[in-house]
């Protein structure tokens, strides 16, 4: 064989393995972060903790560009990452409306859509009422709701704000009306003016009124009460167990090669481990809630199905 069809067959075989080692050398190009919401908020904040770490710790080894997509309740931002295609360049962030928005938009994307990294934290739920009510707990505030039905505010008409005291009726026998807010100042300001009989909210949005005594927290939705609210009792341990939450996570792209995938879930085991993290979590009353790949997948489609069936019922959604 002569030298030059030897070099045009070394030649040859060096294109085929191009794509194969790419692949190997994943992450080699920028990150795109897309943070599906405005600045200030919860995602935004948790996005951008995520993404110091990573930086402080070296654990992406190039740069990572954020870029708030805020429209739709999320839709803008998550529909832009699920027409990246294939692209494991692409990243973003999770939350309540990634499963309630697909059920009261049409949407062309599910929260299964996605390639799943990992359930990170649970963003659960605060029942709260001022100062001045007469209501000193949970036991009597079930009374007074069976007596004369309360009227309750949150965040948005359809969302995890009214789901989760729906369920906490349903189970308690009682009815009430759901005021919806668009902005927490203003849902705060009803509650405070004695405008609302009572309101939910994340705790980490109200921890100063609860401190200050202009808020009274009756019982919070998650496993497990954060320290910062004392001995608030939860849902759960008054027989009345809640059991859904706003998943904080973190999704790919649909299509993304499997290696990619499990790079990820690799690199956010280690994000976990870290003390910021866990700083992170305390600081805003987070739940840690942790499941990986595939299982955070069947979370997202088994929590959607029980918002959606909640919601019809109430004849929220069609």
């Amino acid at each position: 064989m002569n030298l030059l069809k030897r070099l045009g067959m070394f030649a040859l075989a060096l294109v085929l393995a191009a794509p194969a080692a790419a692949q190997e050398r994943y992450p080699s190009k920028r990150l795109n972060w897309t943070i599906a919401f405005g600045p200030g908020g919860g995602n935004d904040i948790m996005s951008r903790t995520l993404i110091s770490i990573l930086e402080k710790y070296k654990l992406y080894p190039e740069n990572i560009v954020p870029e708030n997509r805020p429209g739709g309740s999320g839709a803008t931002g998550w529909g832009y990452v699920f027409a990246q295609k294939g692209d494991p360049y692409h990243v973003s962030t999770t939350s309540g409306s990634f499963i309630t928005t697909p059920l009261q938009a049409n949407t062309p994307w599910q929260p299964g859509s996605f390639t799943p990294v990992a359930l990170l934290a649970s963003d659960d739920l605060v029942l709260l009422v001022n100062k001045n009510s007469k209501i000193r707990d949970l036991k009597e505030f079930v009374a007074a709701a069976k007596a004369k039905p309360p009227a309750i505010g949150g965040i948005g008409a359809v969302n995890v704000d009214f789901i989760v005291p729906k369920i906490f009726s349903e189970k308690a026998g009682f009815t009430f009306r759901y005021v919806s807010f668009n902005k927490q100042g203003e849902l705060t300001t009803a509650a405070l003016s004695g405008a609302l009989d009572a309101m939910v909210s994340n705790p980490g949005e109200i921890l100063g009124l609860v401190q200050s005594g202009d808020l009274r927290a009756l019982a919070y939705s998650g496993s497990r009460t954060p320290q910062a609210l004392g001995s608030v009792p939860t849902f759960a341990a008054m027989g009345y167990d809640i059991g859904v939450s706003m998943p904080r996570g973190l999704v790919l792209p649909p299509g993304v090669p499997p290696a990619t995938q499990q790079w990820w879930i690799d690199t956010m085991k280690q994000v976990v481990a870290t003390p910021e993290w866990k700083a992170f979590i305390d600081k805003q009353l987070l739940t840690e809630n942790v499941l990986y790949g595939e299982d955070f997948r069947t979370f997202l489609q088994k929590t959607q199905g029980t918002f959606a069936d909640i919601l019809k019922k109430s004849g929220a959604i069609k």
